[in-house]
């Protein structure tokens, strides 16, 4: 449809001149404009040769849309088993890694022993090397990184002014007012990331906007609970990032209903636990064989995905960056979301985890107190029972 009317007034952001108004002195005649309408989401304005093209807004809701929902159950069931495959050798990569970790779990001596050799009573304590090392490191970094004024230091790079020096005190005062009141997990989670670093030589905070409580949290992931290919350099760059998460029944019936995640039917939890996590469960002194709970995959990953409305020409062959979450249980895809920034161009991957390392080792996963003075304090046990042992012999 086509209209053609004589313009007096110019519409908002149009020169006046091309609008058929006459400017002071200047005598010129009104151009007619042409409204071109072919398609009512996008609309076509031509004045003397020029052309205006009116289009809706992108919708950011879409961009964030689960592409699990348009994509094929066929399609689905492929991209569950490809990822699956792919974090089982994740898994074995770092296999000697996570051996070494919670055979020294035993070593913190959280546990009480009761043995039977050589004779029923026998010592049972533990050396107290290790925790001894693992509380002071823990109470000493929290008293570094945590202050009493706050966590938050501003800087002012170069020249110094008034302006910047009242920038940068607002700025410190507004980040330790949210990390400190509005963020109340911030502290606990800080000080649990702490133990976990010393302990096991690596530790990962989670950082993101929860909508359900309308602010920024930041959550302590365990190590075991990030899985990464051993050889990868960093969380930049690892072509994975697998972040193993448990979820209630109730939790997942919500994000189903709220649309987080695909409405399909989940059998019930396995309720098992996999060999780590009753190695640790054990080690640590707790009861802990079954799980009742659904273990999810959410994995970053590149896809070519080639249904995506967002891949532009010059994507072809491209892998771009998406976080795909798995039950592992149903090998059901549950959610696929796109991981780069709407106005990035290059659609860089966006990373959610902040890594931090105690000694970096040969691969992705550092060394922790159990690596490093494990066998000392194994020795150190060792030589303490015998010790005690021999002493109750001679009493005897």
């Amino acid at each position: 449809m086509a209209v053609d009317k004589s313009l007096n007034q110019a519409p908002l952001g149009l020169d006046a001149s091309l609008a058929g108004g006459v400017q002071p002195g200047v005598n010129m005649p009104q151009p007619d404009l042409e409204i071109e309408i072919e398609d009512p989401e996008s609309v076509k304005i031509g004045i003397d040769g020029m052309e205006i093209e009116l289009e809706p807004g992108e919708d950011e809701g879409s961009f964030n849309e689960n592409l699990a929902e348009v994509l094929d159950e066929g399609q689905l069931d492929q991209l569950a088993g490809d990822l699956l495959g792919d974090y089982e050798e994740d898994v074995n990569s770092r296999k000697d890694w996570i051996q070494t970790y919670v055979d020294g779990l035993e070593l913190l001596g959280m546990k009480v022993e009761d043995r039977t050799e050589p004779w029923p009573g026998a010592c049972g304590v533990y050396h107290p090397l290790l925790s001894e090392a693992l509380v002071k490191f823990q109470a000493e970094t929290m008293t570094e990184t945590f202050p009493a004024q706050g966590p938050v230091k501003t800087q002012i790079i170069g020249k110094e002014t008034p302006e910047k020096r009242d920038a940068a005190v607002r700025v410190q005062d507004d980040m330790n007012y949210q990390l400190t009141e509005r963020m109340v997990e911030y502290r606990p989670e800080h000080e649990r990331m702490l133990w976990g670093l010393g302990l096991s030589g690596n530790a990962f905070k989670k950082v993101y906007f929860d909508p359900s409580l309308d602010r920024q949290v930041s959550m302590y992931v365990a190590a075991e609970d990030v899985v990464v290919p051993y050889g990868a350099a960093n969380l930049e760059t690892a072509e994975r990032v697998t972040h193993v998460l448990r979820k209630t029944k109730n939790e997942m019936a919500r994000l189903q209903r709220d649309g987080f995640y695909r409405d399909v039917d989940l059998p019930e939890p396995s309720n098992t636990m996999d060999e780590v996590e009753k190695k640790i469960a054990e080690k640590m002194g707790f009861r802990a064989e079954t799980d009742d709970r659904y273990k999810l995959l959410e994995m970053q990953v590149d896809l070519i995905i080639e249904e995506d409305e967002y891949r532009d020409e010059e994507d072809d062959g491209i892998a771009l960056p998406y976080i795909v979450t798995i039950d592992k249980d149903s090998q059901e895809v549950l959610a696929v979301r796109r991981n780069w920034d709407p106005d990035d161009k290059k659609k860089a991957k966006r990373n959610h985890f902040v890594h931090y390392s105690y000694v970096p080792g040969f691969g992705f996963y550092a060394f922790g107190l159990i690596h490093l003075v494990g066998a000392f304090a194994k020795s150190g046990t060792s030589i303490l029972r015998q010790l005690v042992d021999a002493g109750t012999l001679s009493n005897l």
